[in-house]
C-alpha cells in the first residue's frame, strides 16, 4: 500500500509539473523571470515617469518651441518652422559665442584636471620616503586637500562677486598688489579690456574647480595598491615616469569622468561666471560673450524665446557631441585591473 501510495503521489507531482495548467506554468522559468521584473517595474514606474515629466518632456518642449516665433511674453506665437534655425547660420554673435565655449571648453579641463592631477599626485606620492615606505604623500597632506577643495564650498555667485571686486582696477586687490610690489606697470582694466576679460573668466572657473579634482583624483589614487609604487621606484623609476607609467593609467576611467564634467561646465556653468563678472553680461564688446548668456539675453531681454529656445538647442547639441567624443576617445579595450 505504502508503495502504491507513493507512486500515485509521484505520477501526481510529475503530472503537476509537466501539465499545461497554472501550476505548471507558475514553477516554470518564464514565471519567476516575469515576476523578478514585474517587481522591478513596480518600484521604477512612479521614479521614471516623474524623470520622464520634469526632465525628458521639457527637451521636446524646447525643440517644439524653436520652431516658433514665441516672444515668451505671451500664448500667442506662430510656427515658423526651421527659419529660427537658419538665422542662427547667419548669426555672428552666435558663433563668436560658440567660439568662446570652445576656448572654454579645451582650455578649462585641460587646465584644471592637469593642475588636479599634478597637485594629487604631489599629495599622494610625491612626499620624501618615510616610515619604510618607497612612496608617501607630502607632509600634512589633509590639510592641503582642504584648502584646495575650499573654493568649492562657496557658490558661483559668490565667486563671481569676489572675483569681480578682484579684478577691480579701481581699488581692487590685484592692482593693488601689483602696486604695492613695485609692478604697477603690470596694472591692468582686467575685465575691461577685450583682450584679457575671457582668460581672467577662465582663471577663476580654474580657481574655482581645481580643488574638486585635487579630490577626486586623490581619492581615485589612494586606491592604487602602495606595493605597485614601491616596486616601481625600487626599480629606480623617476616620479615623472612613475606618474605617466603607473598611475595615469590606473586613474584613466576617473580622468575620462572628470574631463566630461569639466567640458559640461565650460559650455554650460560658464553663464554664472559670464553674466555676474563681465561688463553688460558678456562684453566688453562680445569679448566674453557665450551661449547660455546669449540664450538668457535673448529670451529675457530682447523678448525672443523662440530663437533662445534655438539657442539652447544648438548648445544641447554641441553637448552631447562633446560628451560622446569624450566617452568615444576614453574607452579602452584593455581594462587594467588591481
Amino acid at each position: 500500500m505504502a508503495t502504491d501510495s507513493r507512486v500515485v503521489a509521484d505520477e501526481t507531482t510529475a503530472g503537476t509539473a509537466k501539465g499545461p495548467g497554472v501550476g505548471g506554468f507558475a514553477a516554470s522559468r518564464h514565471y519567476r523571470t516575469f515576476v523578478k521584473y514585474r517587481f522591478i517595474a513596480g518600484f521604477l514606474a512612479f521614479p521614471l515617469a516623474l524623470y520622464g515629466v520634469f526632465v525628458i518632456s521639457p527637451f521636446f518642449q524646447t525643440f517644439y518651441y524653436s520652431l516658433t516665433d514665441w516672444t515668451g511674453y505671451s500664448s500667442d506665437f506662430a510656427f515658423i518652422g526651421l527659419d529660427n534655425f537658419g538665422r542662427l547660420l547667419e548669426d555672428g554673435l552666435f558663433w563668436k559665442a560658440l567660439g568662446h565655449n570652445l576656448v572654454l571648453l579645451v582650455c578649462l579641463p585641460l587646465l584644471a584636471l592637469g593642475l588636479g592631477l599634478f597637485f594629487a599626485f604631489m599629495l599622494n606620492v610625491g612626499g620624501r620616503h618615510a616610515r619604510g615606505e618607497a612612496a608617501a604623500g607630502v607632509r600634512g597632506s589633509h590639510i592641503y586637500k582642504i584648502v584646495y577643495f575650499f573654493p568649492q564650498v562657496l557658490s558661483v555667485a559668490i565667486i563671481a562677486v569676489l572675483w569681480g571686486n578682484i579684478y577691480n582696477p579701481q581699488g581692487g586687490l590685484l592692482n593693488g598688489v601689483l602696486n604695492a610690489v613695485g609692478l604697477s606697470s603690470l596694472e591692468q582694466n582686467w575685465l575691461g579690456d577685450p583682450g584679457l576679460a575671457l582668460s581672467c573668466v577662465l582663471a577663476v572657473m580654474v580657481w574655482a574647480n581645481v580643488g574638486f579634482y585635487v579630490v577626486l583624483f586623490s581619492a581615485a589614487m589612494g586606491s592604487i595598491p602602495r606595493d605597485i609604487y614601491e616596486a616601481v621606484l625600487l626599480d629606480g623609476a623617476s616620479r615623472m615616469t612613475t606618474f605617466f607609467r603607473i598611475t595615469l593609467p590606473l586613474i584613466r576611467d576617473t580622468v575620462q569622468t572628470g574631463w566630461v564634467y569639466a567640458g559640461i561646465m565650460a559650455l554650460e556653468t560658464c553663464f554664472a561666471y559670464v553674466h555676474i563678472m563681465t561688463v553688460n553680461q558678456g562684453g566688453p564688446n562680445y569679448s566674453t560673450l557665450v551661449l547660455p548668456v546669449y540664450l538668457y539675453n535673448k529670451a529675457f531681454r530682447d523678448g525672443q524665446a523662440g530663437y533662445a529656445t534655438a539657442v539652447g538647442v544648438a548648445l544641447l547639441l554641441v553637448t552631447m557631441l562633446f560628451a560622446v567624443v569624450a566617452m568615444g576617445l576614453g574607452r579602452r579595450r584593455d581594462r587594467i585591473e588591481f
